[in-house]
């Protein structure tokens, strides 16, 4: 095997952190599973989820509010129930159904006034308050580099597995959110969306 990893699983704890930053008293935090993702069976994978209750304890949040969903018909269900139970934060975790409803997603956030992180960019755009991942820029570079690699005779299994090297960190101002962005946070953004 070989290829590009996005590390989207791995850096799950250090989202944890960003939003604990720019939501202090933040004491709950609700997370927005796609059950159709990433899973064998029924099985939610172990390692991501022992990363996310380590990181939480060690901050002081309690994660037991799983919003997990199907289909982009149970959303509206999801934010409600999180109101419901008092989220000061949310964890919108990586899938491809939650990246092609990344407008949807940052207006319920925004209509419920619940601060959110993200996997990229792009949530933000819409309307997200902040994200942390990997830029994607640097990882089609890598992938551009393979490509070449191989087109040029490297045998794939011969390539190592790539990782990116670079890091983006995206803040929406929370003005609507009535959240003050500390400075320290802001100060370490790749972006700043007004």
């Amino acid at each position: 095997m070989t290829g590009v990893a996005i590390l989207t699983g791995d850096l799950t704890p250090k989202r944890i952190q960003l939003l604990k930053e720019a939501v202090t008293g933040m004491v709950r935090l609700a997370i927005l599973e796609d059950l159709t993702a990433g899973r064998i069976g029924d099985a939610r994978p172990a390692g991501n989820w022992q990363a996310i209750e380590a990181a939480s304890r060690q901050l002081g949040i309690d994660v037991g509010h799983m919003l997990e969903i199907h289909k982009p018909e149970e959303l509206d269900d999801a934010f409600a129930r999180a109101v419901r139970e008092r989220a000061g934060g949310l964890l919108v975790l990586a899938s491809p159904l939650f990246s092609s409803q990344g407008q949807r997603i940052a207006s319920l956030a925004a209509n419920t006034h619940l601060p959110a992180i993200y996997e990229h960019r792009g949530f933000v755009e819409a309307g997200g308050l902040m994200s942390y991942g990997p830029d994607h820029g640097d990882i089609f570079r890598l992938v551009a580099l393979y490509v070449d690699r191989v087109l040029r005779g490297a045998k794939p299994g011969d390539l190592p597995v790539e990782q990116p090297t670079k890091f983006e960190l995206a803040i929406k101002t929370a003005k609507a959110l009535g959240l003050t962005i500390p400075p320290s946070l802001l100060v370490r953004a790749d972006e700043v969306i007004q």
